[in-house]
């Protein structure tokens, strides 16, 4: 297949964006042709936006042998000879905007697929999913009539153990080849795998679950910061909530209030994950994060819509 690769986590980096590299290359030793066009930085949590009134520029980058360190611009000009990934300063449904216009890989035939992933984290829960980059270029795929397969690695830790990720990747490929061979399609339907990363998850189970519809317990989801600081390291914050995540859902403090009336206010996005946790918990067996929790690989049947919610029809008289 020419399958079209794409992530909200951006270029390989080995701190915040550690599986996109090993997973083009587990596809590509599978015999596919993988087509890769990345956000240039981390753009999480961003969802399914698109930047309005933005000069979306598309560098050609060749990718290094393992993940480095973080990613450099100089990186782009290593030209080896293959073909090479784009990076985009936009958002990851617009990358698969691009990247499905054909562009940059017309020479390379119809695109069959696109994955989009596999993200640093989890997407189970609706509270996570509808915020998710990941999602957000799947379903932007969808909505453009192609097969399209979100791919999400459930971390437990942040030790990125290189085998254990090797096994995550040859699990998710696996599961997306099924998908793409024996999956139901049409109609804006598409996929979204949670594979737990866990030494021995090729062993155990996949199964089909629904998406567990879960809240916010207490609504925003900010704290405030104290009065002189700033939050403009978007890579390091992101690393912060990873590592909450990671011990599932330490919640995040709050500065107090400043004293002024009217004084300017700072706050952060800080999710609290222990939300999630709880949720999966109460919920039970048959959702995504129940399934993940469990070790077993997830995929969950959604569509590219906002469906309607019944019963309502008819005209409405005030």
């Amino acid at each position: 297949m020419h399958i079209l690769v794409t992530n909200d986590d951006g270029p390989p980096n080995a701190e915040s964006s550690p599986y996109v590299l090993p997973f083009v290359r587990t596809l590509e030793a599978a015999g596919h042709t993988v087509s890769v066009i990345l956000p240039d930085t981390q753009r999480s949590w961003i969802g399914k936006a698109h930047i309005v009134g933005q000069d979306v520029k598309a560098t050609h980058y060749w990718p290094p042998a393992q993940n480095p360190e973080v990613h450099t611009d100089d990186a782009s000009s290593h030209d080896d000879g293959t073909h090479p990934w784009i990076l985009v300063n936009s958002t990851p449904a617009s990358c698969a905007q691009l990247g499905l216009g054909q562009l940059f890989f017309q020479e390379r035939g119809k695109i069959d697929l696109v994955i989009s992933g596999p993200n640093y984290g989890r997407n189970t829960t609706a509270v996570f999913a509808l915020s998710s980059g990941t999602l957000g270029a799947a379903l932007e795929a969808a909505v453009c009539g192609y097969r399209a397969i979100a791919v999400s690695f459930a971390f437990f830790d942040r030790l990125n153990i290189s085998e254990v990720v090797a096994e995550s990747c040859q699990q998710g490929v696996r599961v997306c080849e099924y998908l793409a061979k024996t999956g139901t399609w049409g109609d804006g339907r598409l996929f979204s795998v949670n594979v737990p990363l866990r030494k021995g998850v090729a062993d155990a189970k996949v199964v089909w679950t629904k998406m567990l519809q879960n809240e916010w317990r207490k609504g925003a989801c900010f704290v405030e910061l104290p009065a002189a600081a700033t939050v403009d390291n978007p890579e390091a914050e992101e690393a912060q909530l990873r590592r909450q995540e990671s011990s599932e859902g330490v919640e995040s403090g709050s500065a107090a209030p400043s004293s002024s009336k009217w004084q300017q206010r700072h706050f952060k996005w800080a999710p609290r994950f222990t939300d999630v946790y709880e949720a999966v918990n109460k919920a039970g067996p048959g959702s995504d994060g129940w399934a993940v929790k469990e070790g077993e690989t997830s995929i969950t049947a959604i569509r590219a819509n906002f469906m309607h919610a019944e019963p309502l029809e008819g005209e409405v008289k005030l």
